[in-house]
């Protein structure tokens, strides 16, 4: 199944009219790390004139995104689910880590209650912050068809 990968780019950027080179993380949505290699390169191809390096690439601790289109940019919320163990009569608590896009921290953290809503188990938000994401690239639906119908995997819609 695919996954959420983090891919810093490394490429010259105009800063205050002077050129300037910045290394910048994007999160891509992709079967494997060569995937998400060539899908950030394509991604980002038309934005960025001149040379650019992939320097990093790791699989991302994203559990959920929400995405808002009045947001501008993203914030890391973590959250601990609580479990029961119920052989040992204990509580467990899970972390997991939510994209939410939105304006401001209060907003984010109203994104995240909306978005949590269906959510039957209890949870616990632990912190809020702004993430150095500067894009996320997910797959289109078009995209996902042909990825999987390359690979012999049935998905139900």
């Amino acid at each position: 199944m695919y996954t959420w990968f983090e891919c810093k780019v490394r490429y010259e950027k105009i800063v205050e009219g002077k050129t300037k080179k910045v290394t910048e993380p994007y999160l891509i949505e992709a079967f494997s790390y060569t995937e998400a290699e060539a899908r950030v390169m394509q991604e980002l191809s038309p934005y960025i004139s001149g040379d650019y390096s992939i320097t990093n690439i790791k699989r991302a601790k994203i559990a959920e995104l929400f995405p808002n289109d009045l947001g501008d940019r993203w914030y890391t919320c973590k959250i601990n689910i609580i479990l029961l163990d119920e052989s040992r009569g204990i509580e467990k608590k899970v972390a997991n880590y939510i994209l939410v896009q939105a304006s401001a921290v209060l907003d984010a953290w109203q994104k995240l209650e909306i978005g949590m809503k269906g959510t039957l188990s209890d949870y616990v938000v632990v912190s809020i912050g702004e993430s150095p994401i500067i894009d996320i690239f997910p797959y289109k639906k078009e995209e996902m068809k042909q990825v999987i119908s390359s690979t012999n995997v049935s998905i139900e819609e």
